[in-house]
Formats: structure tokens, C-alpha cells, sequence
């Protein structure tokens, strides 16, 4: 029974972590995206589906991610996981929540706008590295990278790459923002997770365990010999 309550507090505590990291990361996308300079290639399809059709670009990350679900369930014929069924929506919700907020707004000088560029991608990096870390499971454009690769045989590289190379393209002809920002993305994004993500890992791990050790030692058995901390030898 214990075992049972144990692992229901660390489950819970890794879908914390994951809902933290999904905001951290849409605060991320939100001041590339304020910063005006060029937004990562997925932000950049959104903004030109919106500019083009109207919605949100939140509304329109989870309805690209809702055709990227729907995509992987038919090339790997399962049913796609709670994990990035989440992140699809949350990711959306709170990227149109942070763009509401009247004080994230546009640099008026273009030292402010690389500053808030940077910041948005080193944050988004954060975010990824505790989504990840928390194990609930793949996001909907990770799942399809994935799942391609299975299927193709290709290296993941590869198949990533060219997923990010048709988006933009297709962003950019949707008059998307394709600027510096998106440049600096796509060449420091990954060495950002590189470190981020060891680190997250250690820290969402650490505060699980120690949390779990520490309810079970508070809970468990005192033991007469050990009421004050005098060893019965010492006596």
C-alpha cells in the first residue's frame, strides 16, 4: 500500500514537472516571437497561418499538432500518448495566454529585441530540458520525427532536419517571420538541450527521490533505542 502511495507522488510530481516545463517553454516561444527577429520553424508556419487565416498562433499550434498526432497514429497504427496529446494543447493555451499579457511586448530598440530573442530561446531550451525530463512522453512533433525515422530507417538527424526545413519553407511562402532569430534558433537549440537537459534531469530527479525519502523516513517506525539520537552503545 505504501509502494502504491509512493508511486502515485512521484507520478504526480513528474506531470508537474511537465506542465512547469510546457509553460517555461511557450514563455520561450513567446518572446521569440515578441522579439520580432525571425521565430523557430514550427512559430514560423503558425505566425503565417494566422496572418494568412486569422485564429491565434496558439490556435494554430494546436491544430497543426492535432494533424501531427493524427499523422503518427496512422504511420505507427497505435493511439497516440497522453503526453503529447498535452503538450499539443497546453503548448497552444499558453503561448495565446503569455501573448495577452499587455507588459511582453516589442523592444523599441534593437539591442532590446536581440536581448529578449536570446533570452526566449535560452528559456525555451530550459523549458525542453524539464518537459523532457519529466518521462510523460513525447511531444507531437517529436513523436512524428520518431516515428518516421522507424519507419524510413533514416538517421534522426536527418529526418529532422528535413521536417524543419519543409515547415520553414512553407512558413516563409505563408510571409511567416524568417529572420536572424530563426537562424540562431536552428544552429543553438540543440546544444542549449545538450546542456539543459542533463542538468534538469539531475534536479527533477533529485527533488522526486528526496521527497519520496523523506515522506518515507518521517512515516516510518520510530525505535525506542533511537528516541533522541544517543546510540545505545554510547549509553
Amino acid at each position: 500500500m505504501k509502494s502504491h502511495s509512493f508511486s502515485i507522488k512521484r507520478s504526480f510530481k513528474r506531470w508537474l514537472v511537465f506542465f512547469g516545463g510546457l509553460l517555461i517553454m511557450a514563455f520561450g516561444i513567446t518572446l521569440m516571437i515578441r522579439a520580432d527577429l525571425g521565430s523557430a520553424p514550427w512559430d514560423v508556419l503558425h505566425i503565417g497561418l494566422y496572418r494568412h487565416i486569422g485564429l491565434t498562433i496558439g490556435t494554430w499550434s494546436i491544430l497543426v499538432g492535432f494533424l501531427i498526432i493524427g499523422a503518427t497514429a496512422f504511420i505507427t497504427k497505435k493511439p497516440p500518448q497522453l503526453g503529447a496529446f498535452l503538450n499539443m494543447l497546453c503548448v497552444g493555451i499558453f503561448i495565446d495566454g503569455y501573448l495577452m499579457l499587455p507588459f511582453i511586448t516589442t523592444p523599441h530598440s534593437t539591442v532590446g529585441a536581440v536581448l529578449m530573442l536570446v533570452a526566449g530561446i535560452v528559456i525555451n531550451s530550459i523549458g525542453i530540458g524539464f518537459y523532457i525530463s519529466s518521462d510523460c512522453g513525447a511531444g507531437p512533433r517529436d513523436s512524428l520525427m520518431l516515428a518516421v525515422t522507424e519507419v524510413t530507417g533514416y538517421k534522426l538527424a536527418r529526418v529532422r532536419l528535413g521536417m524543419e526545413v519543409l515547415v520553414l519553407i512553407v512558413g516563409w511562402l505563408l510571409k511567416g517571420p524568417v529572420f536572424m532569430g530563426t537562424l540562431l534558433f536552428c544552429l543553438s537549440i540543440g546544444m542549449l538541450v545538450g546542456y539543459t537537459l542533463p542538468i534538469c534531469k539531475k534536479i527533477v530527479n533529485y527533488w522526486i527521490e528526496r521527497s519520496v525519502q523523506n515522506e518515507n523516513i518521517n512515516k516510518g517506525p520510530i525505535r525506542a533505542d533511537h528516541y533522541d539520537g544517543i546510540s545505545e552503545k554510547a549509553r
